[in-house]
C-alpha cells in the first residue's frame, strides 16, 4: 500500500496502482524475480507494450481505464472517441487552463504531474532513490566532473504513474541544450520496485539536458524511462528561447520519472514537502503548482550585517 500526501486536504491518500498486484509479484516474489530478469526489463517487453498501444486494438481498452482511474475528460483537448489507439490517449495533450503555468517568475513551478519528493543539500556519491537506497550522480549522468557541479544542491523526484497526464513542461525561461541519451532497463519506478532494486534511475534508459533558467541557474533536467516506457519523446527545439510553461516532450504508455537537480543556493523548497519526504511520503503536485521558491543571492551587504 503506498500512501500520498495531499497538499489541498493535508490527508493521506492510497495510491491505486495500475497492475498493481502483478508488480508486487515481480518484485517481491523469486518466481516473479526470476520473468522480471529474463524479461519484463528488458527492452523487448517494452518493445511489444508500445507496439501493442500503438495499434488500434488497443483503443478498446481507454474507456475501462478512464473509468477504473476517475480520469477527468473535461481537462482534455480532445474528446473519448477522438484517440486513435492506447498511446494516443496515453499522450493527451490538456486545455492550457487545466494546468496554468502563471505565479509571480520566483515560484519553482512543478513541470508535470506526479508523486514528489526533494532533498537540499545533496551529497552527490550518496543522492536518494527511495528512503534507505541512494546511488551516485555520476553514475546516472556517466559524468563524473558535471555532478560535481551540483554537490551541495537541491535534488527534485517526480514520480508518473499510468494514470497521470504525461508530457512534461519548463518551469521556467530559458534555453535548454540537447538531450544526452543514456541506455538503459526499463525496471519500474514504483516504490516497489525502488525499495528493492539498487541503483533503478541509473539503471534505466533516460535522457538528460542542461536547462539555463532565467531565476534558477543551470538546471540538470533528466528524464527517465520505465516498465513500458518504450520512448521518451523530447518536443522542445535545442538552443532556442523557452516560456515558462512550455512542452518540453513526453513518455509514452508505463510509469516514469522526472528527475531536477539545482545548484547550491538556487532554490528553496516548500517546508511542507520536505517535511512530507523526510517523513518517507510523496506529495501529490500537478503542472503548475508552485513547490519553492527562487534563493536569491546575498548581496555583500547582506554577508557583512551576517
Amino acid at each position: 500500500m503506498i500512501k500520498i500526501y495531499n497538499r489541498k486536504t493535508g490527508e493521506y491518500e492510497v495510491e491505486k496502482v495500475a497492475g498493481g498486484s502483478l508488480l508486487n509479484a515481480l518484485y517481491t516474489t523469486r518466481t516473479g524475480k526470476l520473468g522480471l530478469e529474463l524479461l519484463v526489463k528488458r527492452k523487448i517487453y517494452s518493445a511489444l507494450t508500445g507496439f501493442f498501444c500503438d495499434t488500434g486494438l488497443s483503443r478498446r481498452s481507454i474507456p475501462g481505464f478512464v473509468k477504473n482511474f476517475s480520469i477527468d475528460m473535461e481537462e482534455c483537448q480532445n474528446k473519448l472517441e477522438d484517440f486513435k489507439n492506447f498511446n494516443n490517449f496515453f499522450a493527451r495533450r490538456l486545455k492550457k487552463a487545466a494546468r496554468p503555468f502563471d505565479k509571480p517568475e520566483e515560484y519553482l513551478l512543478s513541470p508535470g504531474d506526479g508523486r514528489l519528493q526533494a532533498w537540499e543539500d545533496i551529497d552527490s556519491d550518496k543522492v536518494l532513490q527511495i528512503k534507505g537506497m541512494s546511488y551516485k550522480l555520476a553514475g546516472l549522468l556517466q559524468n563524473p566532473e558535471l555532478a560535481g557541479e551540483f554537490d551541495g544542491g537541491t535534488y527534485i523526484i517526480l514520480r508518473l504513474c499510468p494514470v497521470d497526464y504525461h508530457r512534461f513542461h519548463f518551469f521556467d525561461g530559458g534555453v535548454c541544450g540537447e538531450p544526452t541519451r543514456v541506455r538503459g532497463e526499463y525496471y519500474s519506478v514504483n516504490p516497489v520496485a525502488l525499495g528493492t532494486i539498487p541503483e533503478v534511475f541509473c539503471r534505466n534508459k533516460r535522457e538528460y539536458s542542461i536547462y539555463s533558467t532565467d531565476n534558477f541557474g543551470e538546471v540538470l533536467y533528466i528524464e527517465v524511462g520505465a516498465t513500458s516506457v518504450g520512448s521518451i519523446i523530447q518536443t522542445y527545439t535545442p538552443g532556442s528561447r523557452l516560456e515558462r510553461g512550455d512542452e518540453k516532450g513526453y513518455f509514452k504508455f508505463g510509469g516514469s520519472t522526472v528527475l531536477l537537480f539545482f545548484k547550491r543556493g538556487k532554490v528553496l523548497i516548500d517546508k511542507e514537502i520536505l517535511e512530507q519526504t523526510a517523513a518517507g511520503f510523496e506529495t501529490r503536485v500537478m503542472a503548475g503548482d508552485a513547490i519553492g521558491r527562487a534563493q536569491k543571492e546575498k548581496s555583500v551587504t547582506d554577508e557583512k550585517n551576517g
